[in-house]
């Protein structure tokens, strides 16, 4: 990065957080720190909305999800416009006529404290997790690419989230999202302008996306009900509106995105806004990781995008094989250069089945790469634990040098277990910036980047202390407190989930893709979320003590479902909602309780 790129990132990000700290300081009550006063007009609540979902994992692990396979992940969204209107007719109406600051003080009002408690708990668990994940995400891609130290950068980011949401609560995020999207979107729009002009001018954008065909990165639709596969229309219309209903229905982090509305229309207004415009903005992001796999269609790519990965097998033992792996890479992308300027010309079926064919070569030339560097750093490991294991053998158990050396050795599993990262996918975009972008452009683009990150758990944390103050703390244990003391605890609360949501950041592991280890946590807590919710707005016989009960079964069943792998964790949504509902009315059928109900 050169100077021009730290002064962009810089002035960005600490304009963000004077802005929202001197733009928002001040608040004299819980309403005003919690819903920022109900001033927020519709295109705030909508922007707001859009940058809560949009977290750094949504630019950086979906353009690579883009580039590995295509299109399709954009079905996931099909189901948010559904939702929105859903939860404008339904849920919007409710919330807004009993005045609550939270979604889940209806549910006290409609069965009882404990049920309350519970649903407000499964919030704090997945939530929590979830906020700690989108600081890991962006520091972990960092700090692999530019060499930073990945403690630090998780400190950093959880910081300057926590200065301007501790200061100015729900009010200081809507105002930072604002900013934050502007800059996004400009940001984006920049990347895609760049990489098509990185794109060889005799092929048009027209012959870029029929490339991307060929190579089978274009196919938008699956029809198929193949429960193997997690993206089909199917998944993104059911599932996928089951997940939207339940994360922007019940979870906090949105709902009170909207809450802080000046009026029920604007609440409105606000959600159907953010569902006209999040499926394009998807498309548009799946589209920059189809362009940057066409760049390299026509440019050299490396086996791995994780340069400290390839550089330690080139030092093993396995170099050999991974530098004759990378000559027949070379041999590879020949052909496909060649072979993509003539289909771009002639568009041939023939000439279509074999860079299909070439893609498939390309794929199993990635794999054999992580095979090999997973093998060079298994076999380091490997020699310094059996060291350490004989040192360890010739000490006294009781030894101070033993204790010292089993420090050791713990210290290199975690190392271990840290180097052995492989999967490139999430690092594909942010190495293309740092490689190919101008100066200028990539201080933007890493600005974009966190910008999403800090909107995201701004959000998050925001909505973490919300229901700890009110659904727990004030609810449980804050008895008759004035309105100082509980503003002063739920600033206290933003602070202690922000240091929450830094140390998960700091022990947090990478999976296969970021953006859906994120949607499989939702999933697995969002449908039993959304079925108590159901419940409480449809079936008006079922009470308190049959949903309370419900609600535990269920959510055993689904982590064990999803531990078991049952089906694609979309459809967990659909299942989770569905089986509490069942087993709600089932324990109510057959219950002697007479409880009334309240609402």
């Amino acid at each position: 990065m050169e100077l021009i790129d730290w002064i962009i990132l810089s002035c960005t990000l600490l304009f963000i957080v004077i802005y929202g700290t001197l733009k928002t300081k001040g608040s004299s009550n819980v309403k005003d720190y919690v819903l920022g006063n109900n001033e927020a007009k519709w295109w705030t609540i909508g922007l707001s909305v859009m940058a809560t979902q949009a977290s750094a994992i949504t630019f950086l692990s979906t353009t690579g999800q883009a580039f590995s396979d295509g299109m399709g992940f954009v079905q996931f969204y099909f189901g948010l416009p559904i939702a929105m209107v859903i939860i404008c007719v339904v849920f919007i109406p409710l919330y807004h006529k009993l005045k609550v600051y939270t979604a889940y003080e209806f549910l006290e009002n409609r069965f009882d404290l404990k049920t309350r408690t519970l649903t407000a708990t499964l919030f704090l668990i997945q939530r929590g997790l979830a906020a700690g994940i989108t600081i890991f995400a962006p520091a972990i891609i960092l700090s692999v690419v530019l060499g930073w130290n990945i403690t630090y950068l998780n400190i950093i980011i959880g910081i300057l989230v926590i200065l301007y949401t501790v200061s100015g609560g729900t009010k200081a995020v809507n105002v930072t999202q604002k900013q934050q999207m502007f800059i996004i979107f400009a940001g984006l729009l920049a990347a895609l302008f760049i990489i098509l002009n990185l794109i060889p001018e005799e092929v048009s954008f027209t012959e870029a996306v029929s490339i991307a065909g060929a190579n089978g990165r274009m196919e938008i639709l699956d029809f198929s009900f193949d429960l193997e596969n997690r993206y089909t229309v199917w998944t993104g219309l059911i599932g996928g509106t089951f997940l939207m209903l339940s994360y922007f229905g019940t979870d906090q982090s949105q709902v009170q995105r909207y809450l802080s509305g000046r009026s029920m229309k604007e609440m409105q207004m606000g959600l159907i806004f953010n569902g006209l415009l999040k499926v394009p903005m998807q498309f548009f992001i799946l589209l920059i990781g189809v362009m940057v796999f066409i760049f390299y269609q026509f440019n050299p790519s490396p086996l791995n995008f994780i340069d400290a990965s390839t550089q330690k097998v080139l030092a093993s033992e396995y170099a050999d094989e991974y530098k004759e792996l990378q000559s027949k890479q070379n041999e590879l992308f020949n052909k496909k250069q060649a072979i993509s300027i003539q289909y771009s010309e002639h568009k041939d079926d023939k000439l279509k089945k074999e860079l299909f064919l070439l893609d498939s070569i390309d794929r199993t030339h990635r794999a054999e790469s992580k095979y090999l560097i997973k093998k060079a750093i298994d076999s380091a490991y490997a020699n310094k634990y059996d060291a350490l294991q004989t040192q360890l053998s010739s000490l006294d158990k009781k030894s101070e040098a033993y204790e010292q050396k089993k420090a050791e050795l713990n210290s290199l599993y975690k190392d271990a277990a840290k180097d052995t990262e492989t999967n490139d996918r999430d690092y594909m975009f942010i190495s293309f910036i740092l490689k190919h972008l101008p100066k200028g452009l990539i201080g933007l683009l890493l600005a974009v980047i966190l910008s999403a990150a800090m909107s995201s758990t701004a959000s998050e944390v925001n909505a973490l202390a919300t229901i700890t103050s009110i659904d727990l703390y004030g609810r449980n244990y804050g008895g008759e407190k004035d309105e100082k003391h509980m503003l002063k605890m739920t600033k206290l609360f933003t602070l202690i989930w922000g240091i929450i949501a830094i140390i998960i950041a700091c022990f947090a592991n990478l999976a296969e893709n970021l953006i859906q280890l994120v949607n499989i946590i939702g999933s697995i807590f969002y449908g039993n979320v959304l079925g108590i919710f159901l419940l409480a707005f449809f079936f008006k016989f079922v009470k308190a003590n049959a949903v309370f009960v419900g609600a535990l079964i269920t959510q055993a069943v689904v982590i064990i479902g999803w531990w078991f792998d049952w089906m694609p964790y979309l459809w967990l949504n659909l299942f989770g909602c569905v089986l509490v509902i069942v087993i709600a009315i089932i324990i109510q059928m057959f219950s002697k309780t007479k409880d009334p109900v309240t609402a």
